[in-house]
């Protein structure tokens, strides 16, 4: 373990657990001093209105005359 608390997790256990690098992983503490780790899914409600949706429509004829103005460039 690092100064910071970082470890390496084994390239064995990160196969098995499925997780690639910027992945989060979540330590359990059991009775005994048991440790499990398991991959930290998202739950993608948690995500509901993170992201703003892009709320811009444009027209046939926007489009039109968008690639019209580009053609005379």
């Amino acid at each position: 373990m690092t100064s910071k608390g970082q470890i390496t997790v084994p390239k064995a256990v990160r196969a098995a657990l499925g997780v690639r690098p910027g992945d989060r992983l979540a330590f359990r503490i059991h009775e005994g001093g048991k440790v499990t780790v398991e991959a930290e899914t998202v739950d993608l409600q948690s995500l509901r209105g993170s992201v703003r949706p892009e709320v811009r429509s444009v027209s046939i004829e926007g489009m039109n005359e968008t690639i019209r103005q580009a053609g005379r460039r």
